[in-house]
């Protein structure tokens, strides 16, 4: 690239500011004005970061809360379908976010700073929901709690291996429960015998509960 392009090299991260809002905090001298910027980072692959930072200059604010949200970045747990592994729900101050796994195609079904946090982890089939507030920087916390509470990718490994294992247990377990009925069978059959079915084994002589009468 030549000097003095304007050109800009593609980043490895995206980087959304979700808000800027103007805080204010009394002291003894009066009130003093900042701004809080609210900035999230993600590769939209398994990595996402949040950042939060005051300032009194909006852009020094902005600057600030993005060095902490690359700070705080960690991997999430992605799945083959771009989804989260199972149904999980987080309680953040007044905001309540629930995160529902969904097939592929379903796509993001979130709304506020839920979509924006899943779109930069990577995720594209999720279904969400948001009960308590509205607030932005509640409700990406509240997401990014979620996602942090999942387990190790090694912990769902070895789940669907435990899981595989069972169903073959009970697979053979099922064989085995319909050779030993079927042998049963092929010993035995069934006859009537003073009214009743009974199992009597084959080539056994027929006996009649009921003696002749002298």
């Amino acid at each position: 690239m030549r000097p003095g392009s304007k050109d800009k090299v593609k980043k490895e991260f995206d980087e959304v500011m979700l808000e800027v809002r103007r805080v204010t905090r009394v002291t003894t001298w009066g009130r003093r004005m900042s701004f809080r910027a609210t900035v999230l980072v993600g590769d939209r692959k398994w990595k996402i970061g949040l950042g939060v930072s005051k300032w009194p200059d909006v852009s020094a604010a902005v600057q600030k809360a993005s060095r902490e949200a690359y700070k705080n970045m960690f991997t999430v747990p992605l799945t083959k379908a771009f989804t989260v592994p199972y149904p999980t729900a987080t309680k953040y101050k007044s905001c309540f976010v629930k995160l529902i796994p969904a097939t592929w195609g379903t796509g993001l079904k979130a709304g506020s700073s839920i979509r924006s946090v899943l779109e930069l982890a990577g995720y594209e089939n999720v279904l969400s929901k948001m009960v308590g507030s509205n607030n932005k920087l509640n409700n990406a916390m509240a997401t990014i709690m979620a996602l942090c509470n999942y387990k190790h990718a090694g912990h769902f490994a070895k789940m669907c291996e435990e899981r595989k294992k069972a169903d073959k247990d009970d697979s053979e377990e099922a064989k085995e429960t319909k050779r030993s009925e079927e042998k049963k069978e092929s010993k035995f059959e069934k006859k009537v015998i003073n009214d009743k079915v009974v199992e009597v084994e084959k080539g056994s002589v027929e006996l009649s509960a009921d003696k002749p009468k002298k």
